[in-house]
């Protein structure tokens, strides 16, 4: 079996895929793909003004591109919130600190005291039950240089793998859980406490898009603690090989920030790393969550 995870040359089985992208077109928009594989900037929209079928029409782009980059939006929270419940019901995080007036919106504030720790490949909140859909992140006030997000398509790296890691993996199941992050800063006794109220969730090692049906590789270094029925030190090393995957260059692209951009990223599909490279800097971020399904 293959844990190496060499490759070299072209991964020509992205092709297909990214010969669909490019040849995608829409009514009420451009969109202008910033890699082959996933990732685009719309352009000539204001999301504080969409009709039903340019809606409908983004359902498709983002579902296609997997995530979708804004620029120039200039929302204020309230809008930012309407947009984001046009696709479903918002979450409140019960670990990272919510907006002055509305749970819903994560304020991520980073400066010389408050230094940027998101710089791991995750999908949001793969450690509740019920994860994610998708979110949705506002730039409020960017740093000069530096501060970009990355994205790795998680279909193509589970199409990427070798066969016979494939059929390794077929129905395993990964235990996602918060400890090994947001815990790390409790005390046990709270640990214990909130563990109680979100205990670890059990999902498959390769989940299905409830939409597209593709294929996506549902593990992450942050929030995946181990495989079920499988040794500690085998567990380890298979998630080991299975998370490098997202450090792919050809499974990316990299957003790079201005003051009122916008994304908003299928945490179904891909995964995304904040680089935390701005400090001492000032980078104020707003995100709000959109509640998606249980993984199958």
């Amino acid at each position: 079996m293959d844990l190496s995870g060499h490759h070299f040359g072209p991964r020509r089985f992205l092709k297909p895929h990214t010969e669909r992208l490019a040849a995608k077109r829409y009514e009420n928009f451009d969109v202008a793909p910033l890699s082959p594989v996933l990732g685009a900037e719309v352009r000539g929209i204001d999301l504080r003004e969409l009709d039903e079928q340019t809606f409908a029409e983004l359902q498709d782009a983002f579902c296609a591109f997997k995530v979708l980059f804004f620029r120039d939006q200039g929302l204020t929270s309230e809008q930012h919130v309407t947009f984001a419940e046009r696709w479903g019901e918002l979450e409140d995080h019960p670990f990272l600190p919510a907006k002055e007036g509305d749970s819903r919106v994560i304020r991520f504030a980073k400066d010389d005291e408050t230094v940027g720790v998101e710089n791991q490949w995750h999908s949001d909140v793969s450690w509740r039950e019920v994860p994610s859909l998708g979110s949705v992140l506002r730039a409020v006030e960017v740093p000069p240089v530096g501060g970009d997000t990355l994205f790795a398509d998680m279909n193509a790296a589970y199409e990427g793998l070798p066969d016979d890691l494939k059929q390794r993996i077929d129905g395993a199941v990964a235990v996602h859980d918060f400890t090994q992050s947001f815990g790390a800063m409790m005390d046990a006794e709270t640990r214990a406490e909130r563990q109680k109220e979100y205990p670890p969730a059990h999902h498959p090692v390769v989940r299905t898009h409830p939409v597209t049906g593709a294929k996506i590789l549902y593990v992450n270094r942050i929030f995946t603690s181990h495989i079920v029925g499988m040794d500690v030190a085998e567990s380890d090393v298979l998630i080991e090989r299975l998370c490098r995957e997202a450090s792919v260059p050809e499974y990316q692209c990299r957003f790079h920030w201005e003051k009122n951009s916008v994304a908003f990223w299928d945490n179904r599909a891909v995964q995304h790393y904040a680089a935390s490279d701005y400090w001492p800097a000032r980078r104020i971020m707003e995100r709000a969550t959109i509640i998606g399904e249980r993984p199958v």
